[in-house]
């Protein structure tokens, strides 16, 4: 069957040169997609103020829970399709392909819905202060229209990548940037749109990924030139899908239900503080994306061979991406340190914001490499079709968020300091759970394909 060039088998070769190199684009892609909302917080902080900025920070939580509401079930569908993949039966990547079209289509649309609908009662649950409420509504309630342009453009990369192309979908993500910031600066310094502008680039951009994603894989990848026969719903497909992706996604909306509460801790602190949050979230998202980017180049990698039987080579790779981890972390607390308040410095000018939030990441820098040891077994487990461990790591990082959040936050000498203490000894203990589940090898013995 041919395919695409980028197309590319990982059960032969070098397990650390694949991962390498399927990472790499990865990352490059994923700095791109954060740009989404990096461009929006700069724009905001340095022309619109430190209180719009407060206004769209306190939304990324609640944004982070619809979008895994609706995407969580990529995952699922791409890890199904590698392994597919990695046991050569090209007939059911091809279902797998067409019938998650229908699940992230209906998924897609119907949290877009719960966004909209739901947003006032979920910023009154975040506490968020009355006087940018008003803001935040909108910026919440634009940016919820765009979960079905997400979820869709998800399940396109995810299946790409499962197929070993990781660079395709960079390319749509920095087209995608692209214009996502020439509406950013055209919609706020032009037409003076403020928050509303910048959440309207957005969705704007996220359409044009999906678009022009899904136009690329058609013409390019013969896995997705269906005929009408294959296009009826497959019940079979469709159950393995939901079995990997629904503890998936509940994974990570368990994740963003505790990190909504941390929000909301935060925000009892003010307007400062919150900002400082703001700022220290959006610089810690590129600190993650390497790993995140690891992450989803060893679920591939691990899935591919899983399905060919391949266990050695899924354990080369788990050992060469801790060393990977090690390196990074290392690097990046010297970093902080000099460059941390130059890092808070880019997305505002407010003094006190920029003192507090290069502090923070001085207290976080130190558990990146616990970070780290999240997404290493984490993207192993999901290959591997390990979905009964997403529920236990996603309740672990709930309790370890909302238990340290209310404990160290409201002791007198740590204060607000408390928030990002939190961060790192959730980091630290969610690390350990996933590094356990990993010794277990349980996940040797799974079978998701016959």
């Amino acid at each position: 069957m041919a395919q695409t060039k980028r197309i590319t088998d990982m059960t032969q070769g070098s397990p650390l040169r694949h991962i390498f190199m399927f990472t790499l684009p990865l990352l490059i892609g994923n700095l791109f997609q954060q740009f989404y909302n990096l461009v929006d917080s700069m724009v905001v902080g340095n022309y619109v103020g430190a209180e719009a900025l407060a206004a769209v920070g306190t939304c990324g939580s609640l944004g982070f829970l619809f979008f895994s509401l609706s995407s969580g079930l990529a995952v699922g569908i791409g890890i199904l399709a590698s392994q597919y993949f990695g046991a050569r039966d090209h007939a059911q990547i091809r279902a797998t392909i067409s019938n998650a079209a229908y699940i992230l289509t209906i998924a897609g649309a119907a949290v877009s819905l719960l966004g909209y609908l739901g947003a006032p009662m979920f910023l009154r649950l975040l506490q968020v202060p009355e006087e940018i409420l008003p803001l935040s509504l909108t910026y919440l309630r634009v940016t919820s229209l765009g979960i079905v342009a997400v979820a869709l453009y998800n399940g396109v990369a995810a299946l790409l990548r499962s197929l070993g192309d990781s660079k395709s979908p960079l390319y749509f993500l920095i087209l995608s940037c692209v214009i996502n910031i020439i509406l950013d600066l055209t919609f706020v310094l032009y037409l003076n749109w403020s928050v509303f502008g910048v959440a309207l680039a957005t969705v704007i951009s996220q359409f044009f990924s999906f678009l022009v994603s899904t136009l690329y894989a058609w013409r390019k990848v013969s896995y997705f030139q269906l005929t009408g026969a294959e296009w009826k719903p497959n019940k079979h497909i469709i159950w393995r899908c939901m079995k990997l992706g629904i503890p998936m996604a509940l994974q990570s909306s368990l994740i963003a239900v505790s990190v909504m509460v941390l929000q909301g801790v935060v925000n009892t602190f003010g307007q400062t503080v919150m900002a400082s949050y703001t700022v220290v979230g959006k610089i810690e998202q590129l600190v993650q994306m390497p790993f995140t980017s690891l992450s989803t180049a060893l679920t591939s990698f691990a899935g591919q061979n899983k399905g060919a039987g391949e266990i050695q080579r899924v354990k080369q790779g788990y050992r060469a991406s801790t060393l990977i981890v090690l390196i990074l972390s290392l690097l990046m607390i010297p970093f902080f340190f000099l460059l941390g308040d130059w890092a808070v410095g880019c997305f505002v000018k407010e003094p006190e914001v920029i003192a507090i939030g290069a502090k923070a990441l001085q207290i976080d820098c130190f558990f990146y490499f616990p970070l780290g040891m999240i997404y290493v077994p984490r993207g192993i487990l999901n290959g591997c079709g390990d979905s009964r461990f997403s529920l236990i790591n996603g309740m672990a990082e709930v309790i370890c968020r909302i238990l340290f959040a209310n404990v160290l936050t409201r002791l007198a000498p740590i204060g607000y300091w408390g928030v990002w203490l939190t961060q790192g000894l959730t980091w630290t203990v969610t690390g350990l759970v996933c590094i356990r589940r990993y010794r277990k090898g349980r996940w040797q013995q799974l079978t998701l394909v016959q």
